[in-house]
C-alpha cells in the first residue's frame, strides 16, 4: 500500500489527474482545440524539411506550458479593450435616443393640452348626439313592435278578402285566414288576461276577429249546403279535401254543421229513393244489372236482390260518411268482419245520417216483402227468405245500429215471414193428422207422406245448418234480439238474454232451443201420426206388425235428424219412445223365439208352477215331453233361425233387429240354464236329470249354447 507521502507528492497528483482525464468528453475537446488554435504554429514552407518542423512545435509546446496564464490574460485584456470601444459606440447612440424622446414627450403634452381643449368644447355636442342616438333606437324598438304587433294581431286585405268575399272560393287561401284569425284570437285572449283586466285594443282585436271569424264559418255553411245539394244530381261517393277540412271546420259550430247535415241527409234520401226505385224497375246503365222486378217470380232471388241492393248502397253511403268526417284512415276493418260502433260525435252523426238516408227505402222495400211472403205456401222456400232477411237484418244492425227505422223494418219483416213460415209447417203437421192410412198396404214402411215430411225438415235443417249468421233475431211473432252461434239463427222464443253473456256454448244451446220449435211443430206431428196408424194397423193386422211399423218410422225419422248436432234434444226423446217400443217388441219376439224353438211350455210351466209340485209331475214337462221338447230344441238350434229371424226382416234398421234377436237369444239362455238346474237338482224328481239333458244339444252345457248362438257368455 503506498505511503502519505507518496500521496501527496504534486508531481504524482498531477500525473494521477492527467491520466485521469478523459479525452473524449466534449468540453475537454473543445478546451484543447482552443488552446491549439492560440498556438497554432506557423505553417512551414513546402521546400522546408519535416525535421525542422518537428523542432518548431515542440518550441511552441514548451512556451505554451511555461505562458499559458500570462497569454491567457493578455488575450482576455485585449478582447476587453474591443468590448470597450463597441459599447461605447452604443452609449453614443443611447444618448441620442434619449434625446429625441425629451422632444417628442413635448410634442405629445402639446397635443394633449390640445385635445383637452377641444373635448371640452364638443362635450355638450355629444351629449346631444347621444341622447338623439338613443330616441331613434326607442323609435326603432316602437316600430318594430308596432309591427310584429300589426302583423300578429290583425289580418292583411288579402285575407279579410279571402274570408269576407265571395268571390274567393273556399280553399286553401281561406283556410290560411282563418287560421291565422283562430290563432290571433288565442294570442289576444293571453294578452287580456293580465293584471289590468282587458285592454280597449284587446277588446276591438277579439270583436273584430269575431266578426270575421263568423262570416267564415257562414261562408263555410253555404258552399257545404251548396255541394250537398248537388250530390243529388252527380250522385258522387268521393269527398274532395276541401270539403273534408270543410265539415272538419263546421263541426266547431255544431248548429250550422247540424243544418247542412239536414240538407245532406234530404239529399241522401231522395237520390237513394230515386236509386232504388230505378234499380227495381229500369236496371243500370244500358239495361245491364237487369231490372230486379224481372226475377219477382223467384222469391228468394227477388228478396235477396233488394236486400244486397239496399246493402251496398248503405255500404257506399257508410264509406262516404266516415271519409266526409275523416274516419276512414282509422283501424281497417276486414270483409265480412262485424262494424263496431264507436261513442265519438262523428259516429253518432254517422249514424244518424245513415238512418234517415236509407228512411224512404223502408217502405217500398217493405211492402214487396210482405207482399211475396205472404204468397208463399212453400215452407222451405218461406224458412229460406225468413233466414235470408234476418242475416240482412243483423247485417244492417252491425252497421247503422239496431235503433234505427231499417234494422226495426227488416225485423219486422223477419218477424212476419217466420211468422208464416211456422203457419206454414203448422198447417203441414196437422194435415198429416188427417191423412188417412191405407190399412191394406202391407208393407210396414213408413209410407209415403211421412217421407214427404221429413224431407222438407232435412232440407229446413240444411238451411239452418249452413247459416252464416253468428247473431239472431227471435223467429216467434213476438221477436226479440239475442247473440247466437255462427250457425245460429236467433230461432229462441224466450232466451234473448242468454246469448248476451258472451258464452258460445251457451249461445249454441240457445239457438238449439230455438230450432226445436221447428222440430215440434214437424216431428211431434209424424210421431203422433205413427203412433195413430199402428193402432189402426193393430186392429186388422197382427200386433206384431203394428210394432215393427212404429219401429220403422221412428228410426227413419231419428235418421233424418242424425246428421244435425242441434236436434240433439228431439233425437233423445225420439229414442225414449223407441225403447218403449223396442222393449215390447223384444218381449214379444222372445216368446215367439221360445216358441220356435219348442221351449216355451217347458219354461212357462217352470215360471208359473207351484213351488211345492215337482217339475216331473207337470203334464208339459214330463219326462217324455221334455225330452221332445229338447230333441225339437237341438234341431231348432241347427237352422239359421239362431242366426237371424225371418220375423225381424221388416225392421229398417238392422242394428235394431240384431238387438231384438239377441236379446231374445239372451234370455232364452237364461231360461234355458233354469231349466237344467231345475232338472239337475233333486227337488224336480228326475230319476236322470243329467242323461236327460245329455242326450240332445247343447246337451245340458250353457257355455255351449252361448257358443251356438255367438254370444259372449255372461258371467
Amino acid at each position: 500500500m503506498p505511503s502519505d507521502t507518496t500521496t501527496r507528492n504534486p508531481i504524482t497528483h498531477r500525473l494521477r489527474k492527467i491520466l485521469a482525464t478523459s479525452f473524449t468528453d466534449p468540453a475537454t475537446v473543445e478546451a484543447l482545440q482552443t488552446l491549439s488554435q492560440l498556438y497554432s504554429p506557423p505553417q512551414p514552407d513546402n521546400t522546408e524539411q519535416q525535421h525542422p518542423q518537428d523542432d518548431v512545435i515542440d518550441e511552441t509546446a514548451a512556451r505554451a506550458r511555461k505562458n499559458l496564464q500570462r497569454d491567457l490574460e493578455n488575450k482576455l485584456a485585449g478582447e476587453s479593450v474591443h468590448f470597450l470601444h463597441a459599447f461605447g459606440e452604443v452609449n453614443q447612440k443611447l444618448d441620442d435616443l434619449e434625446r429625441l424622446v425629451a422632444e417628442m414627450r413635448v410634442y405629445c403634452d402639446e397635443a394633449e393640452a390640445q385635445l383637452k381643449l377641444t373635448e371640452e368644447a364638443s362635450h355638450s355636442l355629444l351629449e346631444h348626439a347621444e341622447s338623439l342616438q338613443q330616441e331613434r333606437h326607442q323609435v326603432e324598438t316602437r316600430k318594430s313592435i308596432v309591427t310584429l304587433f300589426l302583423d300578429r294581431f290583425t289580418l292583411t286585405d288579402d285575407e279579410i278578402e279571402a274570408l269576407t268575399s265571395r268571390d274567393v272560393p273556399v280553399g286553401p287561401r281561406f283556410f290560411l285566414a282563418m287560421d291565422k284569425t283562430v290563432r290571433i284570437r288565442v294570442d289576444c285572449r293571453v294578452l287580456m288576461s293580465g293584471e289590468d283586466g282587458p285592454t280597449k285594443a284587446g277588446m276591438d282585436i277579439m270583436s273584430t276577429t269575431a266578426s270575421y271569424l263568423e262570416q267564415g264559418y257562414d261562408k263555410i255553411y253555404r258552399w257545404c249546403t251548396f255541394e250537398f245539394r248537388r250530390l243529388s244530381s252527380e250522385n258522387h261517393l268521393e269527398v274532395s279535401p276541401t270539403m273534408l277540412e270543410s265539415v272538419r271546420r263546421l263541426s266547431q259550430r255544431p248548429e250550422l254543421l247540424s243544418d247542412a247535415l239536414t240538407v245532406l241527409s234530404q239529399t241522401k234520401q231522395n237520390a237513394l229513393l230515386n236509386l232504388f226505385l230505378n234499380a227495381l224497375t229500369r236496371g243500370g246503365p244500358s239495361g245491364l244489372p237487369r231490372p230486379i222486378e224481372l226475377h219477382a217470380h223467384d222469391p228468394i232471388r227477388y228478396i235477396g236482390d233488394m236486400l244486397a241492393w239496399v246493402h251496398q248502397a248503405i255500404a257506399a253511403e257508410c264509406e262516404f260518411f266516415e271519409s266526409l268526417f275523416g274516419l276512414s284512415g282509422r283501424a281497417k276493418r276486414m270483409v265480412g268482419e262485424v262494424r263496431v260502433a264507436g261513442d265519438s260525435v262523428e259516429e253518432e252523426w254517422i249514424r244518424d245520417l245513415l238512418d234517415a238516408g236509407v228512411r224512404k227505402l223502408c217502405v217500398p222495400l217493405k211492402l214487396r216483402v210482405l207482399q211475396t211472403i205472404r204468397a208463399q205456401d212453400d215452407s222451405i222456400v218461406c224458412y229460406k227468405v225468413a233466414n235470408l232477411l234476418q242475416y240482412y237484418a243483423l247485417t244492417m244492425q252491425r252497421t247503422i245500429g239496431d235503433r234505427s227505422v231499417l234494422s226495426d223494418t227488416l225485423r219486422e219483416i223477419t218477424q212476419a215471414s217466420y211468422k208464416v213460415f211456422f203457419d206454414t209447417i203448422e198447417a203441414q203437421g196437422r194435415a198429416i193428422l188427417r191423412i188417412p192410412l191405407d190399412l191394406d198396404d202391407p208393407s210396414l214402411a213408413p209410407p209415403n207422406f211421412i217421407m214427404d215430411h221429413a224431407q222438407v225438415l232435412r232440407e229446413i235443417m240444411q238451411v239452418y245448418d249452413s247459416s252464416l249468421l253468428d247473431e239472431g233475431v227471435d223467429p216467434s211473432p213476438t221477436g226479440g234480439t239475442e247473440k247466437m252461434d255462427d250457425k245460429d239463427e236467433g230461432d229462441s222464443e224466450d232466451d234473448s238474454d242468454a246469448g248476451n253473456n258472451g258464452n258460445d256454448g251457451d249461445a249454441n244451446a240457445n239457438a238449439t232451443k230455438g230450432f226445436n220449435r221447428i222440430l215440434d211443430i214437424m216431428v211431434d206431428p209424424a210421431i203422433a201420426m205413427c203412433a195413430a196408424a199402428s193402432e189402426e194397423k193393430a186392429r186388422l193386422r197382427p200386433q206384431w206388425d203394428s210394432a215393427v211399423f212404429v219401429l220403422n218410422c221412428l228410426c227413419y225419422l231419428k235418421n233424418v235428424l242424425e246428421p244435425f248436432s242441434f236436434t240433439r234434444v228431439k233425437q233423445e226423446e225420439i229414442e225414449r219412445i223407441t225403447q218403449d217400443r223396442l222393449c215390447a217388441l223384444e218381449d214379444d219376439h222372445y216368446d215367439h223365439t221360445l216358441r220356435d224353438a219348442s221351449l216355451w211350455d217347458a219354461v212357462h210351466t217352470l215360471e208359473t208352477k207351484d213351488p211345492v209340485t215337482p217339475l216331473s209331475r207337470l203334464p208339459a214337462t214330463e219326462p217324455a215331453t221334455l225330452q221332445l221338447s229338447l230333441s225339437k230344441f237341438s234341431l231348432w238350434l241347427s237352422t239359421p233361425d239362431t242366426v237371424s229371424s225371418p220375423r225381424l226382416a221388416p225392421l229398417s234398421s238392422a242394428a235394431i233387429a240384431g238387438r231384438v234377436h239377441r236379446e231374445a237369444l239372451r234370455r232364452l239362455v237364461h231360461a234355458y240354464e233354469k231349466l237344467c238346474e231345475e232338472v239337475k237338482s233333486g227337488k224336480a224328481r228326475y230319476e236322470a236329470g243329467s242323461v236327460l239333458l245329455g242326450r240332445e244339444r247343447p246337451f245340458g252345457q250353457v257355455g255351449l249354447l252361448w257358443q251356438i248362438f255367438g254370444l259372449e257368455e255372461e258371467a
